[in-house]
């Protein structure tokens, strides 16, 4: 069985009237998190983390946001498309560890959903992905609520 690790990184900035999608799951806030597309930094992350582990670049060369075709898709199709691309290659996760970095809003009661709607897109078990959240403390643009960053290491292994 052949393992692979990759690690992914997104950042997104706040701006007004744009709902705010983490994890594919649309989270009540007074702004949404500026992009091409619905602009989730955390799927961004995975997906990134996953293409780096096949070797296969980044999200922006996949789906680059010049693009008119993926102006404001929701990014669990971008998700779908990567893991197509896994299939493909004959991969499958074996597990997702995600940080969260925002000072506001508060994840912690919408973190089951995303891990549901994760691991059922990634036809994953829900306990092979792990998300955290943590605050910057006030420090940078994170923690002067100016936007939402996430990190993501994925393991994933030949079927």
């Amino acid at each position: 069985m052949k393992q692979k690790v990759g690690l992914g990184y997104d950042i997104h900035r706040f701006v007004p009237g744009r709902k705010l999608v983490l994890g594919g799951v649309e989270i009540p806030y007074e702004k949404g998190l500026d992009g091409h597309s619905d602009a989730d930094v955390l799927l961004h992350a995975i997906c990134d983390a996953i293409l780096g582990a096949l070797g296969k670049g980044d999200i922006g060369e996949h789906f680059p946001n010049t693009d008119s075709a993926y102006k404001n898709i929701s990014s669990m199709v971008l998700l779908g498309k990567v893991k197509e691309l896994m299939d493909i290659e004959g991969y499958q996760v074996v597990n997702l560890d995600c940080v969260v970095q925002a000072e506001a809003p508060k994840i912690k009661e919408y973190k089951a959903q995303m891990k549901f709607h994760i691991a059922y897109k990634l036809a994953i078990d829900e306990d092979c992905v792990n998300i955290k959240a943590t605050t910057q403390e006030g420090l940078g643009a994170i923690g002067q609520k100016q936007g939402i960053a996430a990190f993501v290491i994925v393991m994933i292994e030949k079927l």
